[in-house]
């Protein structure tokens, strides 16, 4: 005989199971840069000008080709262009410091539309 469950209890049952995925979207959500738009659109211009940026800052950790090094690889990120910006920003405690004070917004999106480049 099957037993019938509450409607309580199925609710609680579901909310439970989407939990863990719910958290995970909402880690995965960045604020807006400085009041900025999360949007951020990347172009092949804007690619020309972060891959400088990138051989600046960021090919020391990450490598020239962008496989990694000391830091990650950047190629096929699979975040959210405004995490990735917030990321670059903010930096990452003990792994990766921040650029807010070397890169303004633009320069950021710049970055972002050349790691998107990047397959």
């Amino acid at each position: 005989m099957k037993m019938k469950l509450p409607l309580e209890v199925k609710a609680l049952g579901w909310a439970i199971s989407v939990a863990p995925f719910s958290l995970g979207c909402a880690l995965l959500q960045a604020e807006p840069i400085n009041g900025a738009s999360a949007n951020i659109a990347v172009s092949p211009e804007l690619a020309e000008q972060g891959h400088e940026f990138y051989e600046m800052s960021c090919a020391q950790c990450h490598g020239d080709d962008a496989h990694g090094n000391e830091g990650m690889d950047l190629h096929n990120l699979s975040i959210s262009n405004a995490r990735i910006a917030a990321t670059i920003k903010k930096g990452v405690e003990g792994k990766m410091p921040s650029f807010a004070k070397i890169y303004n917004d633009r320069q950021i999106a710049a970055l972002v539309s050349y790691l998107r480049s990047l397959r």
